[in-house]
């Protein structure tokens, strides 16, 4: 017999997940718009709303130390590991309304189904609705994940938000106690894995009419502040052969960063963000200009190849003009891949319900970095429109939503069952 919950009843479920982001996007500090950040009265509000609905579904549920939301489906053993869900409940500025809730509701849908059906799995199901993965409050991000894997740095607590509120400040003031952080930290025991979906926040699967998709791999990503130093003049008298322009040699190098990145395929991308040229006027040579550089890819190896390649032909284009270049690196975060089990598991389901499953890499970050640290992890990607994300204009759609129900909850039992061929159907138990 087939474990896929059924479409008109996925359907239903799909119609109660967007009603249900439409209500968590009300619980907003500003009006008009959602912002939801961490430790904010509206952080809070929205836990207490994600909590009745994990009750409804036949969850136990607890707030832990960092404002995690947690509820947890016993299996057939109790105590038995948790197969870990979910997502993230804070919000960017202004954001869309399926970044992060839509993973942990269409979780609470999967757990509903499998209590009404009576269905117990060799593991646990938890659900988390993490409390900071944007970071957009303090400057530090995966603050609800790095939580329960035990990875809070102790200066953490000291880093303040645009009024000089520090962290510690704000969980106080939300009745959570500072020094109790480490009890959040989960043993590596206690989960066996971790499964997450979300809206893909690219164009990727909309290109290929496709609903779902199961990830790789998160970027890896470097980011640079690069300067060229060339040496300003007046724009009339210096003859073109004479000059020292560092925006035309900015400019040759973003050329080849588009050309080289372009031809290196394989997920990889390449951005120059920010540019800044001095001394900015419209009669005078460009003696400095400063620009961003931003790369990221799904294998480490590759990524640092592209790099690398590219600083060398800043060199050499700076080299060429008499001018100078230089590059400083100020953040790097290691690429993140997807556990080579659970992905099958999820491209079973999801080749279950679309009948393929394309694979393909995230270029935004996400929860799953952060336990990754810890446990194995895997994301299933739906369809968003036009790949718009941290926007107002984000959409998905109610059939997507539903497959993607389908797919994750057939994941979940595929994880939390007995190892055996994924194409075995009789994986769970009935008590």
């Amino acid at each position: 017999m087939s474990n896929l919950i059924p479409k008109a009843i996925a359907g239903s479920a799909a119609q109660r997940v967007m009603q249900r982001c439409d209500s968590l996007a009300a619980i907003s500090e500003t009006a008009g718009e959602l912002t939801r950040v961490y430790l904010s009265d509206q952080h809070f509000h929205a836990n207490r709303q994600v909590q009745q609905w994990m009750e409804a579904a036949g969850m136990s549920v607890w707030q832990d130390e960092v404002g995690n939301i947690c509820g947890r489906y016993e299996g057939l053993t109790e105590g038995a590991p948790a197969v870990l869900l979910g997502s993230h409940l804070d919000s960017v500025r202004n954001a869309g309304r399926y970044d992060g809730p839509l993973g942990v509701l269409t979780a609470i849908e999967g757990v509903s189904w499998l209590h009404q059906q009576g269905i117990r799995l060799s593991n646990a199901v938890e659900i988390i609705g993490f409390a900071d993965e944007e970071g957009t409050r303090f400057g530090i991000t995966l603050l609800g994940s790095k939580g329960i894997t035990g990875q809070w740095p102790s200066d953490w607590l000291d880093k303040t938000d645009s009024q000089g509120i520090s962290v510690r400040q704000a969980m106080i003031a939300q009745q959570l106690d500072p020094l109790k952080i480490h009890q959040a930290a989960r043993s590596p025991e206690a989960i066996s894995a971790y499964l997450e979906l979300h809206i893909e926040q690219g164009p990727c699967l909309e290109a290929e009419n496709l609903p779902l998709g199961v990830v790789t791999a998160i970027n890896g990503a470097h980011r640079l502040t690069c300067q060229f130093t060339g040496l300003a003049g007046h724009a009339g008298t210096v003859p073109m052969t004479q000059r020292q322009d560092a925006l035309a040699a900015a400019a040759q190098w973003m050329v080849a960063i588009e050309k080289e990145t372009t031809a290196a395929g394989g997920g990889l991308v390449a951005t120059v963000g920010q540019i800044n040229c001095s001394p900015g006027a419209v009669n005078v040579i460009p003696g400095e200009v400063t620009l961003s550089l931003d790369i990221r890819g799904p294998e480490d190896a590759p990524l640092s190849a592209l790099l690398q390649l590219l600083l060398s032909q800043a060199r050499a284009i700076a080299a060429d003009r008499s001018i100078v270049f230089t590059a400083e690196e100020y953040y790097h975060i290691p690429a993140t891949a997807c556990d080579h089990r659970l992905r099958e598991a999820c491209t079973q389901a999801v080749s279950d319900v679309q009948g393929c499953a394309p694979q393909l890499s995230s270029g935004a970050g996400h929860d799953a970095i952060a336990i990754a640290a810890k446990w194995p992890v895997a994301m299933i990607f739906v369809r968003c429109e036009k790949g718009i994300s941290h926007h107002p204009a984000e959409a998905v759609t109610v059939q997507d939503v539903a497959a993607g129900i389908q797919a994750f909850t057939r994941a979940v039992q595929l994880t939390a069952a007995p190892l055996r061929d994924y194409k075995t159907d009789a994986l769970t138990q009935t008590v």
